[in-house]
């Protein structure tokens, strides 16, 4: 580890150490599967609150927000505007909904409204969500990581890996929590402290960010047209409504924290705090991101590195070019995901360093405890249950938990090890999750607002939204000669236009349906 000091690898020891420690300790708690699943609904809501700011607050805002906008602009910030707007609906409609039927699953309702297909198909889409989410954020650590050490990606993901599911399965959710509510601390003094070493080396500080963040055109949030085939203002605000209504209202890691909950005002309280911190976290991110682009400004030298890590990526794409040729012709947002890094290696003392790498870390390993969780709570609930074995003891449900909680770590690395090589964690995580959540957020829509839908409406409105998103999706299928056939939206309209299929396909033919029953009576 030659870029890392002894004090440095002694803190992030420590720091690895106290997690497995924080499992150990809530493990003596984890006796039935309903305190591993939702900690038996005792969590106050400032604590839950911190805990989902915590969740969102992944290595893929820590690290990819400010490649983000270091290569482009403030544009992904319109996801954070839309935050409040999702959040007024889950307050209102989900946490009541998911307080009264009681169920710890998210899906067990779909089951009820449609059958047990649609159940084990929001498992499906949820499960595959949580594999891309969990596959970002090991590849982001290991971004950030592999510059400060000699080890390889891969090796980073599977020791990473297996601290976290260790703490994990010793822990349950009440572990997740707590230790999110650690983290979220953290997490956020880390990126305070990154950002005025940045400003402490600009001879200007913060006015050098405004006058390059004005002359660059950092600070835009996108174009204000009305155009949906590019990332405008208009539809990363679509696409952020849509995906954060898809995290409240049907993401399995949001529903179990609603039940942690002693009550449905507590889990109110804990969606609101939530957006109240997350929104100016993120602008913090965006802002460190634009003054890194600022700080480059005044030390091109150090970008030197940076652009030969990224041209060595690209060799094997571009055969017959060199290094040289390669890294001469990247632009800024090819290896934004690479800056910080590279900032901290050369920048941050020691000691610091190896606060601010806990920081990072701290952010992965909330994220992905937490999807392990709910992917084990899910599995278990709506998959083993259901189709394998209905009666369970409580013994034997706390071991399918531990069970699944350890198969789908390892599937989370597999998915960042496939990763490799992609150029923005941020935008791979962004498409994964708008596919497979436009699957799924439309039938649930569905099942909730149009209460005359049926079975076959919502089959036939799936399928529809299935066709959509695979069209949207994979517009190369189709041959140039029928060009005019390719989806002429942008990538991050995939969950809205897909959600709305399936919601505005059930609901029409539910209402058709009605009209031919009412004029056939009449």
């Amino acid at each position: 580890m030659s870029n890392l000091r002894v004090i440095d690898i002694a803190i992030i020891f420590l720091y690895l150490l106290s997690m497995i420690g924080v499992g150990l300790y809530f493990s003596r708690k984890n006796r039935t599967a309903s305190q591993f699943t939702k900690a038996s609904g005792k969590i106050p809501g400032w604590a839950l609150g911190l805990s989902l700011y915590a969740t969102f607050l992944s290595s893929n805002t820590f690290l990819g927000v400010p490649g983000k906008a270091f290569g482009t602009n403030w544009n992904s910030f319109t996801f954070s505007i839309s935050m409040p707007l999702a959040a007024i609906a889950a307050s209102r409609y989900f946490i009541p909904f998911y307080r009264k039927i009681g169920s710890v699953s998210a899906y067990t309702n779909l089951e009820n409204r449609f059958g047990t297909w649609a159940r084990t198909y929001a498992v499906v889409c949820f499960l595959l969500t949580q594999l891309a989410r969990m596959g970002s954020i090991f590849f982001g650590i290991a971004i950030s990581l592999q510059a400060l050490t000699e080890l390889s990606m891969s090796s980073i993901m599977i020791v990473m890996g297996i601290c976290i599911i260790v703490y994990t399965v010793l822990g349950g959710i009440e572990a997740v929590i707590w230790t999110e509510v650690v983290q979220g601390v953290i997490k956020t003094f880390g990126a305070i402290l990154i950002l005025a070493l940045i400003l402490k080396d600009l001879p200007g500080g913060i006015k050098d960010v405004i006058d390059v963040g004005l002359r660059e055109q950092k600070f835009s949030l996108g174009s204000f047209n009305a155009n949906l085939s590019e990332s405008t203002f208009w539809v990363v605000l679509l696409y952020g409504f849509f995906i954060n209504l898809n995290n409240f209202g049907m993401d399995q890691n949001y529903v179990q924290r609603y039940h942690a909950a002693p009550s449905e005002k507590e889990a109110r309280k804990s969606v609101w705090l939530c957006v109240y911190i997350y929104v100016p976290a993120s602008l913090l991110f965006f802002f460190i991101g634009t003054s890194l682009f600022a700080y480059y400004q005044h030390h091109p030298e150090m970008l030197n590195h940076v652009r030969e890590v990224a041209a060595n990526e690209k060799l094997a794409a571009k055969s017959g070019q060199s290094i040289a040729e390669i890294s001469r012709s990247l632009k800024p947002e090819d290896y934004g995901d690479k800056v910080m890094p590279n900032f901290m290696v050369n920048k941050i003392p020691s000691g610091l360093l190896g606060l601010i790498i806990s920081a990072i870390l701290s952010a992965a390993m909330s994220s992905i405890s937490s999807s392990m969780n709910a992917s084990a709570t899910v599995f278990t609930e709506d998959i083993y249950k259901r189709y394998f074995k209905r009666d369970v003891n409580e013994r034997q449900n706390i071991r399918i938990l531990y069970i699944a909680t350890v198969v789908f770590g390892i599937f989370g690395m597999g998915a960042g090890l496939a990763m490799i090589g992609v150029k923005s964690v941020l935008d791979i995580w962004w498409e994964l999750s708008g596919i497979f959540a436009g699957g799924m957020l439309g039938l649930f829509l569905l099942g909730l607002i149009s209460k005359s839908s049926k079975n076959t409406e919502a089959i036939i409105a799936t399928l529809i939204g299935i066709f959509v998103i695979l069209w949207m999706t994979f517009p190369s299928v189709i041959p140039e000669r029928l060009a005019f056939l390719r989806s002429p939206f942008h990538k991050n309209m995939i969950i809205v236009v897909g959600t709305l299929s399936i919601f505005l396909a059930g609901t029409i033919m539910a209402k058709l349906r009605s009209q031919k029953v009412d004029h056939a009576i009449d």
